[in-house]
């Protein structure tokens, strides 16, 4: 039998790359699809519909808030959440049902870029070891319903690194977390503008930020700063 999911995805003007992250979830009669939308002025909501997904609409744009609007709306035990722009393996079922059978209460999956020359080739490679450093939402996200509650969901607070506090929550409640052997693959978008240096700095200086305890909206203002964005996101 098919696991039954969930699947969470947060969206804000996705239009260009949410129908490649739905296709591998169109017509599977044990998927659920919910896309958190926080408030697109572009197609994203008119595409999710058309591809059989249900569009929530949070009052505040920010992924803790969307995905928490969008897990109360599920249906199914276990919750799985993904980025608008990742395209998961197509045995994501067996894959996460797999590691739910190994005893893992939680757990994501390694990530490569969908343009993955050069250095970026390091940042994937990172991702199979379990250090939080390399965590992020990109990889997705899969949990029990009832694991989902009890840790109270994503913290609003965090309008930026939202997952990596979850995470972090997770491995504090002792639930277990396995990192499954297959790549999502993201968007690379954001080296369009960005050198591959400016990206990983962006990145640690976050991360450091985060690990000392400074506001969220401090952590988005540096962390944007060192970036140019081609498109509005979050």
């Amino acid at each position: 039998m098919s696991l039954a999911l969930s699947v969470i995805i947060p969206a804000v003007n996705e239009a260009v790359h949410l129908p490649r992250c739905l296709r591998v979830f169109a017509g599977n009669p044990h998927v659920q699809v919910i896309v958190a939308d926080g408030g697109s002025r572009d197609d994203t909501c008119a595409i999710a519909q058309s591809f059989g997904a249900e569009v929530v609409h949070s009052a505040v744009r920010s992924r803790a808030a969307q995905m928490n609007a969008g897990a109360k709306k599920a249906r199914h035990h276990w919750l799985y959440f993904v980025h608008a722009d990742a395209v998961v393996p197509g045995t994501f079922q067996s894959d996460i049902a797999e590691a739910i059978q190994k005893g893992f209460d939680s757990g994501c999956y390694r990530f490569r870029f969908d343009d993955n020359r050069g250095l970026r080739s390091i940042n994937s490679w990172f991702t199979r070891f379990p250090w939080l450093t390399v965590r992020g939402g990109d990889q997705t996200l899969f949990i029990s319903r009832d694991s989902f509650n009890t840790l109270g969901g994503f913290n609003e607070y965090y309008t930026i690194m939202e997952e990596y506090d979850f995470i972090r929550r997770v491995r504090d409640a002792r639930l277990t977390f396995g990192i499954m052997p297959k790549e999502v693959i993201v968007s690379a978008r954001k080296y369009e503008t960005n050198s591959w240096l400016q990206v990983q700095l962006a990145n640690a200086r976050a991360m450091w930020m985060f690990r000392q305890g400074r506001h969220p909206d401090e952590i988005r203002k540096a962390y944007r700063s060192m970036l140019t964005y081609r498109e509005e996101s979050y």
